[in-house]
């Protein structure tokens, strides 16, 4: 095998392999020989086929088989003599030779760039600080509290926090587009998940009255069937229901799994999850606020072809999850465009990684893979299982191995980077802002 090696830009390379034909023509006829034997035509018994009608049949298919087997053989040997780093999948052209001794072809590809990560000193990077506080607990177990309401009827006009059985009818431009055919639906005014300005107009209505308002939607509303347009609404309220809170008493304890009914076991369990829970959200704000560092901060230039296997990954991701909420995908229109740039970002991300982990010798323990898994675990009912699930299939110890690599990057970086710390309030860091 011969391979020469041409540069064409600064990550892309082209490879031309030369290989003698005689092994390819040799290991044809073997194949052929061996199919002879045990291939049935019409009209003839099994190893009886004259070997000149096994070549017609079949020996377009084994020499393709043969020379597919063979690029990959010689090109993997080219790129390992030449200690090129292959990103993606090669383009494979064959090339028109010169004599009939030789089969040859062109690989075009790009390889992974020089990643030079820099000093870090100038990095400026928050560490996020929260503590839990009574008032903290005390709205975690309201919340609790909300989660587990009853509703009672009430003759009065709703309220934020009420429950409202609604029929309604929308219509658009004089016609009607939407409606609940007269059957009637639950919503909560005030939790979420539509416009305001829904539930703006239904507070202060009560059971057997019917309200017809307009909304206008902004232009880059999320929905782009209202995008833009003015939509009429006809609701009718059926019936108003106010919630009902259980007492913090020993029944809402054992509501929580508190077997004895203590409250104040209950309110500690409560407070100790609300501490790891907010240890692990601020492990996930510095890692987030680290790598977003790294990634504005180091300059690689990314091969295309990375950027475009991750593109298609995000899609198809993307695509899993509207199916999985019900959405029908042939009404979706996803292109990997859409997801370029936060393709070049991940792209970015895993080359400063790969570079940081190979050059300070930072793969994670096995003791740090193992802590991982624990904490997995912990959340389950028999943790020992959860463990041996894991450590049961190589595939699997992935994430946790991946995780625990990441924060030994994390660990690394802070050592050498600007980091100042920064309060951050438990509602912000909770997402209830």
């Amino acid at each position: 095998m011969q391979a020469t090696v041409e540069t064409i830009s600064t990550l892309e390379r082209r490879v031309t392999v030369a290989v003698p034909m005689q092994p390819i023509e040799e290991e044809v006829s073997q194949r052929l020989v061996q199919l002879a034997r045990t291939v049935k035509l019409s009209g003839f018994r099994p190893g009886k086929v004259p070997m000149k009608l096994v070549q017609q049949q079949y020996g377009p298919s084994v020499r393709q088989e043969v020379i597919s087997n063979t690029v990959e053989r010689t090109f993997g040997d080219a790129v390992e003599q030449n200690k090129l780093r292959v990103a993606g999948y090669p383009s494979i052209e064959p090339k028109q030779s010169e004599t009939t001794d030789k089969f040859e072809y062109i690989a075009t590809f790009e390889v992974y760039p020089e990643v030079v990560i820099g000093d870090l000193s100038s990095l400026a990077i928050e560490r996020p600080i929260a503590k839990v506080v009574a008032a903290d607990l005390d709205k975690t177990i309201e919340v609790l509290r909300k989660q587990r309401a009853v509703f009672e009827s009430v003759n009065r006009g709703a309220k934020k926090g009420d429950k409202v059985n609604i029929s309604f009818r929308t219509a658009m431009d004089g016609k009607e587009v939407e409606g609940t055919n007269g059957q009637g639906v639950d919503l909560v005014l005030g939790e979420g998940g539509r416009v305001a300005d829904f539930d703006d107009n239904v507070i202060g209505t009560k059971a057997g009255t019917t309200k017809k308002f307009d909304i206008s939607y902004a232009q880059d509303f999320s929905n782009p069937d209202v995008a833009g347009k003015t939509v009429s609404y006809e609701v009718t309220v059926n019936s108003v229901a106010e919630p009902k809170l259980p007492e913090v008493d020993a029944e809402f304890a054992m509501a929580l799994g508190v077997a004895d009914g203590d409250v104040e076991k209950m309110r500690k369990e409560i407070e100790e999850s609300l501490e790891q829970e907010v240890a692990k959200r601020l492990r996930a704000y510095l890692k987030d606020q680290v790598f977003k560092s790294l990634v504005d901060n180091v300059n690689v230039e990314l091969p295309r072809a990375l950027i475009a296997l991750e593109s298609d990954r995000l899609m198809q991701t993307a695509q899993n999850n509207l199916q999985s909420r019900g959405v029908d995908i042939a009404s979706v229109v996803l292109e990997p465009a859409h997801f370029e740039e936060q393709a070049q970002r991940h792209v970015k991300l895993r080359l400063i990684l790969s570079e940081l982990v190979a050059k300070n010798d930072l793969p994670p323990k096995p003791e740090q893979v193992r802590a991982v898994v624990d904490e997995f675990a912990k959340s389950f009912e028999d943790p020992e299982e959860v463990v041996r699930w894991y450590y049961a299939d190589a595939q699997r110890m992935n994430e946790p191995a991946g995780l625990a690599m990441e924060e030994n990057v994390v660990a690394w970086v802070l050592e050498r980077a600007n980091v100042k710390d920064k309060k951050i309030a438990f509602d912000e860091l909770m997402g209830n802002t």
